[in-house]
């Protein structure tokens, strides 16, 4: 069994080397060939590009991650004095808004994933971050966790 394997790599060296390298480097490789379906089976996935012939638009990709940043960008002019976000209604919306960014940037994390865009892809993620980062400030103080020296009270 091993000489057949032997004689179809034999084969397939042969016919490399009769390629040139430049005929090799810009020859493009052939469609992945996909059964059909079998009785009984399911429906195959397909490889191949949508029937439609359009390549993924990029633009969506960087409308979500615009959004993402926009508000990232515009927690930092939420009002922050102690009285606007000290409890209460404008607290919950302050922790929406830092939910909301998180969520904004892992859903364009994902589609920068899915788009092979690494550029903003970090930046999604660096947009989560912040997120987490921005929610962690309200909430971790409140909780006893990340207590500053001014804010502990003598007994």
């Amino acid at each position: 069994m091993s000489s057949d394997w032997d004689k179809e790599l034999a084969k397939i060296d042969k016919q490399l080397a009769s390629i040139s390298d430049e005929e090799l480097m810009n020859a493009s490789a052939p469609a992945p060939v996909v059964p059909g379906p079998q009785k009984g089976a399911g429906r195959v996935p397909s490889a191949s590009p949508p029937a439609s012939g359009k390549a993924p638009r990029k633009w969506v990709l960087y409308a979500r991650l615009g959004l993402a940043l926009a508000l990232a960008v515009g927690i930092l002019f939420w009002p922050h004095a102690e009285y606007s976000i000290a409890c209460g209604v404008n607290l919950f919306l302050y922790l929406g808004a830092s939910v909301l960014i998180t969520g904004t940037g892992m859903w364009s994390a994902i589609w920068s994933w899915r788009h092979r865009a690494a550029g903003a892809h970090i930046l999604s993620l660096a947009i989560m971050m912040w997120g987490l980062v921005v929610g962690a400030a309200e909430v971790l103080p409140r909780t006893g966790y990340a207590r500053t020296p001014g804010d502990v009270t003598p007994t």
